[in-house]
């Protein structure tokens, strides 16, 4: 009879010291493990709360962009009805309304700004049209439809007419 057990290879077992060595490393891994995880779970977090800050912007803004032209009605009405004599019933309740417009874009955030006088700005002003007049060269001249302003954006860029300056290039 043979005995195989002299034939196997010895294999020292590991001692105590090299166990808490190896349990050193395996705790080392996971909490370098842990870290990156919570690191990679922070970055989600704050990517998902500016997702929704973004989402609540363009919901404000198509709130706004919805009860602009209601505001662009009732601002052409009360201008069509300017002839009339002032406390009429209709100048009045238009004014009253557009009271009520005007406030709910303020509660929105959003500010109307005026561009007849100022520095043509195209991040602000949209030209429609473009005549020789004594102003200076890129002044608005008239505003067709008011900008909007909402936290520093511009919602609606104001529609205006611009100079082009002196007729013969004078005033450039």
């Amino acid at each position: 009879m043979t005995d195989d057990r002299h034939d196997a290879p010895i294999v020292p077992e590991a001692g105590p010291v090299e166990a808490a060595l190896d349990t050193a490393e395996e705790l080392k891994r996971v909490r370098s493990e842990l870290v990156r995880l919570a690191a990679e779970f922070d970055n989600y977090r704050k990517g998902v709360a500016r997702e929704r800050e973004l989402y609540r912007e363009r919901a404000f803004d198509e709130a706004v962009l919805a009860l602009l032209p209601v505001y662009d009605a009732l601002q052409r009405a009360l201008e069509a009805h300017a002839d009339e004599e002032t406390g009429s019933p209709l100048r009045e309740g238009l004014s009253q309304v557009l009271g009520l417009v005007e406030d709910a874009l303020r509660r929105l955030g959003c500010e109307a700004y005026c561009a007849v006088g100022q520095g043509f700005d195209p991040l602000y002003h949209e030209a429609l049209f473009a005549e020789e007049s004594d102003t200076e060269k890129n002044v608005i001249l008239a505003e067709f439809e008011r900008g909007f302003i909402r936290n520093g954006r511009v919602v609606r860029p104001a529609k205006v007419k611009v100079s082009l300056g002196r007729p013969g290039g004078v005033g450039e």
